[in-house]
């Protein structure tokens, strides 16, 4: 990792990590444990990592976990983390489970003053949002969500050049996300992905909006800053499917700056082509995830000019947010690194009793996690409705819309 110019105190241990969810066949959690591990500064050791105890305790002894802080359930894990000294039990847990359980899991280990890393959309619900906001904001704990695209070092450039105004200023937002893999029935062929995001008991009111759509909002906002007034969505389904799997979504937000958001699981052919493009009075720019480490700038009177992570010539964030020389990829895990290493800075500063930096802080919180909820919420509403413009319903705990 690039040093910054700041030398910051350290602690002289690892941070000790604890996961719930994240079993032997789950794909994230061990894009997470990779992640958190990365730089060197977290060690993996305690977890509930199913919600069935045989498997719990069988993936335990996969990742060589210890037999005591294997635990057959989260609230178990909870109980006995808690009765642990300060200098025994986790200094964060990563929730790496179905949507539907994100909260009570969350609300028992901020409560028990444990830091979360927590996998997103944050909650099941809005409600469940707006109450683990509460629940944060009275506590001392760390809360992070992992919109990993955030952690790209080239999206931290984006963000840079909007702010300091290299477009001018904003007069449009495209961000799309097509995906192919739910084009035929995953979840009756018992594909656990497939199954559980289908599914409106444990993946919420949405599916294709709440599982990439949510990327889609959050990424324009962390580039943009820009905050939704108001939507006008339409989401489909193939036939036979309780929840979307497609939506198309015009945009007004504030200052009456237009924006269209696509997300998809049914286009064929397509893999995880996540793009955004920003166009001001001055300039425009263009990223893709399947092509993460450059950044297009164009204007209409000079030539493209093409921007590739790992140079001198990039913003601070960026070239912390990059581990090797330019022209080494680097990519998706690196990108959930960075989330982590921003988050598990932020707790080394709270132990140490100090004030994180700007670049410490640098990564998704319970804010964040409550406005993707107001986002998926209001898609679907107004997916449901024949009103033209639908409003963003609000995230703020002294707005009740």
């Amino acid at each position: 990792m690039v040093s910054g110019t700041e030398t910051r105190p350290s602690i002289t241990r690892k941070l000790r990590m604890g996961m719930v969810g994240g079993g032997n066949d789950a794909f994230i959690g061990a894009v997470h444990r990779k992640a958190a591990i990365m730089d060197g500064q977290v060690e993996f050791i305690a977890g509930a990592l199913s919600s069935n105890p045989e498997k719990a305790k069988s993936s335990a002894k996969a990742l060589l976990l210890e037999e005591k802080r294997s635990y057959s359930s989260w609230e178990e894990m909870v109980e006995k983390e808690s009765l642990l000294s300060e200098w025994e039990r986790i200094d964060f847990v990563s929730i790496v489970t179905p949507n539907f359980m994100h909260f009570p899991i969350a609300k028992a280990f901020v409560e028990a003053g444990i830091h979360v890393v927590c996998d997103k959309p944050m909650t099941f619900s809005l409600e469940e949002a707006k109450e683990l906001v509460r629940i944060v904001e009275k506590s001392d704990v760390v809360f992070a969500l992992t919109h990993n695209y955030t952690g790209y070092p080239m999206v931290k450039q984006a963000r840079h050049m909007v702010a300091g105004g290299q477009l001018g200023d904003l007069l449009k937002v495209i961000v799309e996300y097509p995906q192919g893999w739910l084009l035929t029935p995953l979840e009756k062929e018992g594909q656990k992905q497939a199954s559980w995001r289908t599914d409106p008991k444990r993946s919420g009111v949405a599916n294709c909006i709440g599982d990439i759509g949510s990327h889609c909002e959050n990424l324009a906002h962390y580039i943009t800053g820009l905050e939704i007034k108001e939507i006008c969505a339409d989401l489909t389904s193939i036939e036979g499917r309780e929840l979307d799997n497609d939506g198309n979504i015009l945009i007004h937000f504030e200052n009456g700056i237009p924006g269209i958001l696509h997300a998809s699981q049914f286009s064929a052919g397509e893999e995880n082509n996540l793009r955004i493009r920003v166009y001001g009075t001055d300039g425009a720019i263009e990223w893709h995830q399947e092509e993460p480490n450059t950044l297009w700038f164009r204007t209409n009177d000079h030539p493209a000019q093409l921007y590739r992570r790992g140079n001198s010539y990039l913003c601070e964030a960026a070239q912390l947010a990059s581990r090797l020389p330019p022209g080494h990829p680097e990519s998706f895990i690196e990108a959930f690194a960075n989330v982590y290493k921003n988050a598990t800075d932020t707790i080394r500063a709270k132990i140490l009793g100090i004030e994180a930096n700007e670049f410490e802080l640098d990564f998704p919180n319970v804010i964040d996690g409550a406005r993707g909820l107001a986002f998926i919420e209001s898609a679907v509403e107004s997916g449901a409705s024949n009103q033209k413009w639908y409003p963003m319903k609000s995230f703020q705990l002294n707005n009740n819309h």
